[in-house]
């Protein structure tokens, strides 16, 4: 099925790249676009064949959701994050699937993480109340993922925990407007004092553990493999993705061009250009091999049943975040290589360029961190991280 999808979207390509001007000055990813994309399978890569998904190999999907943002980098990244939001729901409890997909496996989840949001421990679950920040293609989900620390009796945090609440149970507002990626509709929501049964909440640190309660019923391996580099990935491969786009369309349009400076000429001839292009297209090449090699090793371990090393673990964050430093590298080089030409407001290497850099100041592209993190692993140091 990961072929047929792969396949079944890159006959959409041309149609997306027509629409990725409107999404970005409508601020929205057009729902024709979302409706074919469902139809081919796209968002349904990751889910649990339990419910209709394909429960396919994690590295087509990212391969996916490169081709994807080449030619639209806001569309390309809803695709990254709403379609890891299917296989994270399959880390959830089963009556917690069975409430999303029972009736339509083809419903949408958005996400907010950050643990803003105040858990209240009732009888038979939490009351919830707190409002979120960057949530991804909200306004096409049914159901939302929201983070939030579980407040005991004397007030402070005791837990941090993960919620799935439904369209009925939150407010979308309207705040999206930013200089990049803004097709992607990354709204506010807003949830007042509602109640989640216990079965649509999971523990972080279960969740970093590989111990969801959906991993009972969902035994494949692709539920083997930690959210730290599943996630982190979904991050990155659009932002490599974007590169790739850009460097495409950089090619293209400076083929042909002739100079009106700098002694005229083709710039195809300028030495400096050449230059320029060979180190874009290793930056982009070195991102990508790095990434499907480490997503591989990750999910070939959990083929065999093995545990996942920190080692690994720790190695997937490295080059996650070198992968997004090797992009925006790439698309820099290009975006002041192609002069003046690549001022003008919406054309590809523009819009690349914006939308590359949203994508980079991500928390999961906090490089520094990620780094530091790598380096304390080989000197023996203790790491506690929930995105490892």
């Amino acid at each position: 099925m990961s072929d047929e999808v792969l396949h079944s979207v890159r006959t959409l390509l041309p149609k997306i790249a027509e629409r990725a001007r409107s999404a970005d000055e409508e601020r929205r990813v057009p729902e024709e676009t979302i409706r074919e994309l469902v139809g081919a399978g796209v968002f349904r890569m990751l889910q649990p064949r339990r419910y209709s998904g394909a429960e396919g190999d994690p590295v087509r999907f990212f391969e996916v959701v490169r081709e994807i943002s080449a030619v639209c980098g806001s569309t390309g990244w809803l695709v990254s994050v709403l379609g890891v939001h299917a296989w994270q729901l399959g880390l959830f409890a089963d009556a917690a699937q069975a409430e999303v997909w029972g009736d339509d496996p083809d419903v949408l989840v958005s996400s907010s993480y950050a643990p803003v949001g105040r858990l209240t421990p009732v009888e038979g679950g939490y009351r919830v109340s707190g409002r979120w920040r960057f949530s991804s293609g909200c306004e096409h989900a049914s159901w939302a993922l929201v983070g939030g620390l579980v407040v005991g009796d004397q007030g402070r945090p005791v837990d941090f925990m993960t919620v799935l609440v439904p369209r009925t149970d939150y407010a979308i507002e309207d705040v999206w407007d930013v200089i990049g990626l803004r097709g992607t509709a990354s709204n506010d929501l807003l949830v007042e004092d509602v109640f989640v049964p216990g079965h649509r909440a999971m523990r972080n640190y279960e969740q970093a553990q590989l111990r969801g309660p959906g991993q009972k019923v969902n035994t494949g391996p692709l539920y083997r493999m930690p959210f730290g580099s599943m996630f982190t990935t979904t991050i990155t491969a659009p932002v490599i993705g974007m590169a790739a786009g850009c460097y495409r369309s950089y090619v293209t349009a400076m083929r042909d061009r002739v100079r009106l400076s700098l002694g005229g000429g083709r710039f195809a001839e300028d030495q400096f250009a050449q230059v320029a292009v060979a180190r874009a297209a290793s930056e982009i090449d070195a991102a990508v091999l790095q990434t499907d090699r480490n997503i591989r090793e990750v999910h070939e371990h959990a083929v065999k049943g093995e545990p996942i090393p920190m080692e690994l673990r720790l190695r997937v964050r490295r080059d996650q975040v070198r992968a997004t430093e090797r992009a925006l590298e790439a698309i820099d080089i290009l975006f002041k290589t192609a002069g003046g030409s690549s001022l003008s407001r919406g054309n590809p290497i523009e819009r690349a360029w914006r939308d590359a850099h949203a994508g980079s100041v991500h928390v999961a592209n906090d490089v520094e961190r990620a780094l530091a993190m790598y380096g304390k692993g080989e000197f023996g140091l203790a790491i506690e991280d929930n995105l490892v």
